[in-house]
């Protein structure tokens, strides 16, 4: 059993950075900000607020790794590892498996 993570562990700091850092950036793309708030059903006035939600912050990282390109061009543009985004996901998700665990 995987220990349990809490907001005070730096998993969660280091999912929350990378959710915030997902988040700047689509707000400097307004096409792809645009389809965001689309998809998510938040209001432009409504992220202030909801940046202190972990399910928002679950829900931006789910938007970036449905589709690749997308995280690719985040990962390009911010100089971020794939990596880290897939460990924000993992750590909102709950997947505690590594490859090959099943």
């Amino acid at each position: 059993m995987p220990p349990k993570i809490t907001e005070n562990t730096p998993s969660a700091a280091h999912a929350e950075e990378t959710a915030a850092a997902v988040l700047g950036w689509l707000a400097g793309e307004p096409d792809m900000f645009q389809r965001f708030l689309a998809l998510s059903g938040v209001t432009p006035d409504q992220i202030r607020q909801a940046v202190s939600d972990p399910g928002f912050l679950a829900g931006v990282i789910d938007f970036i790794m449905g589709h690749e390109p997308t995280l690719l061009a985040f990962c390009e543009a911010t100089g971020t590892n794939p990596e880290t985004v897939v460990a924000a996901s993992h750590y909102y998700s709950g997947s505690y498996l590594d490859s090959g665990e099943y």
